[in-house]
């Protein structure tokens, strides 16, 4: 298992869920954040942005279906500009529903 985070433009969140949806992939988590990247914020006219709202999205899938996830975030929450986001891979050793006890994703 492995948990995808996703940092993502808020502006894209509701295509990135719906695709991923979409492609079978409906439980998440969705975090509202700030933060910046590389370019160190925006600057506009006078005004320094150094901290940017943005979404982190949380999804837990089986390994086999890590590339197809991420395929499906970067292709919608692409822009073409600077800020688009970030996409992580961590490993999850277990994952347990509290409901059920049930363990797995």
């Amino acid at each position: 298992m492995k948990l995808v985070k996703a940092i993502v433009r808020p502006e894209k969140v509701d295509d990135v869920v719906d695709a991923l949806n979409n492609e079978g992939f409906p439980a998440f988590t969705k975090i509202d954040v700030v933060g910046r990247g590389k370019q160190g914020g925006i600057k506009v006219g006078e005004y320094v942005y150094d901290e940017l709202p943005k979404t982190l999205l949380l999804i837990a899938v089986n390994d086999e279906d890590v590339a197809k996830v991420v395929d499906v975030i970067k292709e919608n929450a692409y822009t073409g500009n600077f800020g688009d986001g970030k996409i992580f891979i961590q490993p999850i050793e277990e994952a347990y529903t509290i409901r059920t006890g049930e363990k797995g994703i």
